[in-house]
């Protein structure tokens, strides 16, 4: 079945109004959304008529945590996810399908021609597909040529096989049109350390359900599990000290360019700009709790919500003096003032935790 053409308005790389072949699949509306994973999940509980919130989705997914790494060749990596479907972990996506009913498979291969003709299946049978791609090759961003992140998820959300382009729902909130050639390079990119290795996921939705109680307890149990008993130091609560007591030795180990590379990538994963949500994923997570109280009627969940909030404004306050001091004229200056911020970070997450450990 070929879409022939219909006038959608899409941004190009620069901004630039385009003409759009493709046509949105039957009921698929793009949304403006926090975080591409659980804002790509959404875009397909949303078409497939389960309305839920992003919020939500990270909260069962048990989603949120810390991680600090640095890969060899790559700036160091500030993280505030978890659950991210490393060996032994079930995944976000897989996690948020079980608690609420729908069955979620991830499929890969190493073949470029095999992941676009299931692409194609899919979006034939009518279905949108959650993809993972290196967002550095996307044709809408537009990055510098040496940035890469294959960690990134997008919707394919409309095609046009004739012409050979797709329609891309992101965070936007807006159709982008990809070639398929395009699409095809940022699936099979290469880059570390998260190759995307032609990633997609199907979707069962005949046994939805709405999410109980019990398993929202579970999920935020995970949570405090990662955060409170990291099984190595640069996880949790700890990672965030890790993290603290590393940044004062950046300058001992990088260059300049290096340094302030590895201070903007660090502000980019925290802040919204970097699909957070704000304040390293805990905005998103402290209205998840006020969800799960309604879900859960435990009504103290509020209140440790609000409190997950502030510390994610502590996170903004981080954030913000990492991309000042990318752009200072001595970026060696600043940092001790962020080691000591995530230190006191540190210090709050491990009250508030403790304390949401009490109650579930």
């Amino acid at each position: 079945m070929t879409k022939r053409a219909r006038a959608i308005p899409g941004l190009g790389p620069r901004g630039e109004e385009k003409i759009v072949s493709p046509q949105l699949l039957p009921g698929f509306v793009p949304l403006a959304t926090h975080h591409c994973v659980t804002g790509s999940l959404r875009h397909v509980y949303e078409c497939n008529g389960y309305p839920i919130s992003e919020e939500l989705l990270l909260g069962l997914g048990a989603g949120i945590g810390f991680a600090y790494f640095q890969f060899k060749g790559q700036p160091p990596f500030l993280g505030g996810r978890a659950n991210v479907g490393r060996p032994g972990e079930e995944g976000l996506e897989r996690a948020a399908g079980r608690r609420t009913g729908v069955k979620v498979e991830l499929w890969r291969t190493a073949s470029a021609k095999k992941a676009e003709a299931a692409l194609l299946g899919l979006l034939e049978s009518g279905q949108p597909v959650m993809l993972g791609v290196d967002m550095g090759y996307l044709p809408y961003f537009d990055f510098p040529e040496e940035f890469h992140f294959g960690g990134h998820a997008i919707v394919v959300c409309g095609y046009d096989a004739q012409e050979r382009q797709v329609l891309v729902a992101d965070r936007d909130g807006v159709p982008h049109p990809v070639s398929l050639a395009q699409l095809a390079k940022a699936r099979g990119s290469k880059h570390k350390p998260f190759p995307p290795e032609h990633l997609w996921y199907t979707f069962d939705f005949r046994e939805r359900q709405a999410p109980e109680p019990g398993e929202v307890r579970a999920a935020i149990r995970e949570v405090l599990a990662g955060l409170l008993r990291p099984p190595i130091a640069n996880l949790g609560v700890k990672g965030i000290r890790k993290a603290a007591a590393s940044l004062r030795e950046w300058p001992l180990a990088m260059g300049e360019a290096e340094l302030r590379r590895a201070c903007f990538n660090a502000f980019i994963f925290i802040d919204y700009t970097g699909g957070t949500g704000g304040g390293a994923f805990r905005y998103l997570y402290g209205r998840f709790l006020g969800e799960a109280a309604a879900i859960t009627g435990e009504g103290r969940l509020v209140a440790v919500g609000e409190e997950v909030r502030a510390v994610g404004d502590r996170w903004q306050e981080a954030a913000l003096l990492l991309k000042e001091t990318a752009a200072a004229p001595d970026p060696r200056g600043l940092l001790p003032e962020t080691s000591a911020i995530l230190q006191d970070i540190a210090d709050r997450e491990l009250v508030v935790w403790d304390r949401l450990a009490e109650m579930v």
